[in-house]
């Protein structure tokens, strides 16, 4: 049974800095896509970002990019998600999720989520 985990979210003042982690058991994910998507309350899940398998191709929403960096360590299993210059709006709870690729639209793994909240 393959299992992701979400670890690294906090309390965190604006401008602040986090680094999430999802680690995944059960089965090596490294030629799946990884995404991460966050919902704040009362609010739709959003897209945050996605990186291949081999770690060549990356996307991100337009509110974050060059504020957050996704990367991913394959021999431990590992997706990252490091977070700079925070701002309030990025508070939310925050999900990794896997697809067997890029181009997939559907995903086969959800972690249960980390939250992040930044205070003004």
């Amino acid at each position: 049974q393959v299992q992701l985990v979400e670890s690294g979210g906090g309390l965190v003042q604006t401008g602040g800095s986090l680094r999430l982690s999802c680690a995944a058991s059960g089965r090596t994910l490294r030629t799946y896509a990884m995404d991460w998507f966050r919902q704040a309350p009362g609010k739709d899940m959003e897209f945050v970002a996605t990186i291949d398998g081999s770690s060549s191709m990356t996307y991100y929403t337009a509110s974050v990019k060059g504020r957050f960096t996704i990367s991913r360590d394959n021999a431990k299993n590992t997706l990252y998600l490091q977070m700079n210059n925070l701002k309030p709006e990025d508070t939310a709870r925050y999900l990794c999720a896997a697809r067997t690729s890029i181009s997939t639209p559907t995903y086969e793994y959800w972690g249960q989520g980390t939250q992040v909240t930044v205070s003004s």
